[in-house]
């Protein structure tokens, strides 16, 4: 976006070898999530992952799609698949015209990326369609992957040991005839991620609700349900086949194009079912056609997240309880009384291919899209006035000036000395993104919620940190604010908390952050593996960085999160040797040190820290320095790319 290369080491190339095809009753989403559990285990961070083989040719391009888009779940820099008579087709299909498609296919066979078996990879992995099984994920990553069969025993064994409890709790729903327990379906929702714009697993959702109304099946009066699809082409042909009215009457209504539950965006449940999970602290459950369903992500109510595509998510929402066994159980009687289960309204093969065969056509995407540079009606409705700079409304409490500019000296500052800094957080494995910048609602009880309480703001009103991502007062004290965080320097708390020192005192993160700026002191995270996961989330890198954050030590840093903190002019250091934050015994008090960073630092340094412990021990490790290029090490002298953009238009 600001005109810049992408500069990194050059990768490994793992070949990911796809056979058959998928079995019967199986959906892309089936796929993708055992390819995810798969690559999780293999260790593809930092490499790129080419899917080949003979199956190629019995997966659609929105299957590929589905799966390339998983990239950052398996933690890949990316997923690809070759160009090939597929690709040509479908850019056919949704309106390009012939001279555009000519040229991507000359191109792609001029450049080796044209569909090719004697491909040279650094390593291969094989998968055979015709075993995956019908799968879901959950209930905290998109690699839990749980067969379908065992999602029941699973959830009873996760529920076991969130909770240790004997039996499950139950609590009636005021001003209702139904009663609510651990386990409970509270969410059910086909959400816009790639997944959801697979026209196949789309229509399979629509059928299945279609023979679930003819039965006379319905959805429980506890789940909240919701469609928001990707693109509107889906609307088009839901509507053309006439799935939607049936979709409609189970409940998965419209709501919008774009990110809704799959970032937090659910909107509140009802405000008697709310009050039932706190009452007797209900561990419900959320079921979403997302991509992502880390800790905290998707409701602060719902403790359990899972993965599904959407007919599964339609299924869900007739079974209500992670307690059904949706293979053994039934989902309801039909008007004769007769049980009614998973199979006698799971859609066949053939029966979604016939119905998209007669739903869709090109014309749809060139009457959706054609025109889209003009926008909406409502779009072209909105009065500005011209003008090359934007005009700051000073009293928006979404939209405001950002401080990165508001010094920036002529020349690079270059490497600033790293002296007795603090920890602000120690923290875990597989530490998120979400974790670090939360996008889902805003707490009352919170940092922001004070700040909002300044504007007069109400608490309906306050929205989500995602759609206030352009206020970086909000984003600020929203940075290691997830509800769901643990901070090893703060035992006994979830949530955004830490421990002030030398007080030793627990408040949140955001105040100790207010008064160690005060005292002029630098501050340092301490991460275990994988840190920074999930999606790019610029604001978890831009947070980290207002908040005065000098260095993030790990012990391996996820690909997206490390190259955006230097974006950002933070420090990234791994640990080596086997040294991690256990060894260490880091329990916050300590001082830390970066040695000699003053006098400059090369792409993959070795670069020593010393620990200063409150006992009088000094310790030093030697780390490496994951600034890996020399154009993230010009980043990192500017501090950081915005400044070195704006330095170079200067």
């Amino acid at each position: 976006m600001l005109g810049q290369p992408i500069s990194m080491l050059i990768p490994e190339v793992i070949g990911f070898e796809i056979k058959n095809k998928l079995p019967e009753g199986t959906t892309a989403t089936d796929l993708v999530l055992t390819a995810v559990k798969i690559l999780r285990d293999k260790g593809v961070v930092g490499k790129f992952v080419e899917f080949y083989g003979s199956g190629l040719k019995n997966l659609s391009l929105a299957d590929r799609a589905t799966i390339a888009n998983m990239a950052p779940e398996y933690g890949a820099t990316c997923g690809f698949f070759p160009i090939d008579d597929e690709t040509l087709k479908y850019l056919k299909f949704s309106g390009r015209d012939n001279q555009t498609v000519n040229i991507v296919e000359k191109y792609a066979k001029e450049q080796g990326l044209w569909s090719d078996d004697d491909v040279v990879f650094s390593d291969t992995i094989t998968l055979d369609m015709s075993t995956v099984v019908p799968t879901i994920s959950g209930p905290k990553r998109p690699q839990d992957k749980v067969l379908l069969t065992e999602a029941s025993k699973n959830f009873k064994k996760v529920f076991d040991e969130a909770t240790k409890r004997k039996s499950p709790n139950v609590s009636k729903v005021s001003g209702s005839d139904f009663e609510i327990k651990d386990g409970s379906i509270l969410i059910a929702a086909i959400t816009s991620c790639t997944n959801t714009s697979n026209p196949n697993v789309l229509i399979a959702a629509g059928l299945l609700a279609k023979k679930a109304v003819d039965f006379g099946l319905k959805t429980k009066p506890w789940v909240k349900t919701s469609l928001a699809p990707g693109s509107q082409v889906v609307t088009d042909y839901l509507e053309k086949s006439g799935l939607n009215i049936y979709l409609d009457k189970l409940g998965f209504n419209l709501v919008g194009y774009g990110c809704t539950t799959c970032i937090g965006n659910a909107g509140p449940l009802p405000e008697n079912i709310s009050e039932a999970v706190k009452n007797n602290n209900i561990y419900s459950v959320s079921v979403l056609s997302g991509n992502r369903n880390f800790e905290g992500r998707i409701s602060p109510i719902v403790k359990a997240n899972y993965l599904a595509s959407p007919p599964l998510v339609v299924a869900y929402a007739l079974a209500g309880s992670m307690d059904l066994d949706l293979y053994k159980d039934s989902l309801g009687k039909n008007k004769e009384g007769k049980d009614i289960f998973l199979k006698d309204i799971w859609p066949t093969n053939k029966e979604i291919e016939n119905t998209l065969s007669n739903s869709l056509n090109a014309q749809m995407f060139l009457n959706r899209y054609s025109n889209v540079s003009k926008g909406t009606e409502q779009w072209q409705k909105i009065k500005i006035k011209p003008s090359s700079i934007y005009n700051w409304d000073e009293s928006s409490t979404y939209v405001k000036r950002p401080p990165f500019f508001d010094e920036l000296p002529d020349e690079p500052e270059g490497f600033k000395q790293i002296k007795d800094a603090r920890p602000l957080l120690i923290l875990g494995d597989m530490v998120t993104t979400d974790h670090i910048s939360p996008a889902g609602p805003i707490q009352k009880e919170s940092p922001t919620g004070e700040y909002f309480m300044k504007y007069q703001i109400l608490p309906i009103d306050y929205n989500s940190y995602g759609s206030r991502r352009g206020n970086h007062e909000v984003m600020m004290r929203g940075t290691f604010a997830n509800i769901r965080i643990r901070n090893e320097m703060a035992p006994g708390t979830e949530g955004g908390y830490t421990k002030l020192y030398p007080e030793e005192k627990v408040m949140p993160v955001y105040d100790a952050v207010v008064e160690y700026k005060k005292r002029k002191t630098d501050l340092i995270v301490i991460g275990g593996k994988e840190y920074g996961t999930g999606s790019s989330r610029d604001w978890a890198a831009k947070g980290t960085k207002l908040l005065g954050i000098k260095v993030v030590i790990a012990e391996s840093f996820e690909r997206i999160h490390r190259s955006n903190l230097i974006g950002m002019g933070i420090l990234p250091l791994q640990f080596i040797s086997g040294i991690d934050r256990i060894k260490l015994k880091l329990k916050g008090s300590e001082l830390i040190s970066v040695l000699n960073v003053e006098k400059g630092i090369k792409p993959s340094d070795k670069i020593d820290v010393e620990i200063k412990y409150v006992s009088g021990d000094i310790k030093k490790i030697k780390t490496l320095c994951r600034i890996d290029t020399k154009n993230e090490l010009e980043y990192y002298k500017n501090g950081g790319i915005l400044q070195f953009v704006l330095r170079n238009m200067i």
